[in-house]
């Protein structure tokens, strides 16, 4: 799929086949946010990636939107500095934005579905994946192939429109 293409395909997917995913596409998908911009190239991400089907359900608690994750091939969960300066944090947060975007076109591009979730508990989180006291549980990403219908371009997306988004030079 060319990248325009897997741009306009993306889509939150919430219901996922049972079918995993190919580890080489697992690896290129996480490859793609290992490369993502990062201010100053800090880079302060480390993902951990769940692919065994008791321990999805159990992330699947950590965010009261986040039961799609049961049903996933994999979830890759970002873990960010729990950093006391507020300015650090936004920037890491950004960061871990890109990292998000990064991977969910390159899923779209291999017909993987995503969807996001934010954590909402962060002490469960840590039981789960057991990442280190001095770092917390940023965001999750479920991937999967969709149950439904396949990935394609969406041709009307549900979004506002362009004109209505876009401001030149000024508001």
């Amino acid at each position: 799929m060319e990248t325009w293409d897997a741009i306009r395909a993306r889509r939150n997917i919430r219901t996922f086949a049972e079918r995993p995913i190919p580890p080489d596409q697992l690896d290129r998908v996480l490859e793609a946010g290992r490369r993502a911009p990062s201010g100053r190239n800090r880079q302060p991400w480390d993902f951990v990636v769940v692919t065994d089907r008791k321990q999805l359900q159990q992330l699947a608690t950590v965010w009261r939107g986040g039961g799609h994750v049961a049903g996933s091939a994999a979830t890759i969960e970002k873990i960010l500095p729990d950093d006391e300066d507020a300015g650090v944090r936004e920037r890491d947060r950004y960061d871990a934005g890109q990292t998000t975007m990064a991977m969910m076109i390159a899923a779209a591009d291999l017909g993987i579905g995503s969807g996001h979730s934010a954590v909402g508990d962060h002490t469960r989180a840590q039981e789960i994946l057991g990442f280190p006291e001095d770092r917390y549980a940023a965001y999750l990403i479920a991937l999967g192939f969709p149950a439904d219908r396949p990935l394609r371009p969406i041709r009307q997306p549900d979004r506002r429109p362009f004109e209505e988004v876009v401001h030149r030079g000024r508001w």
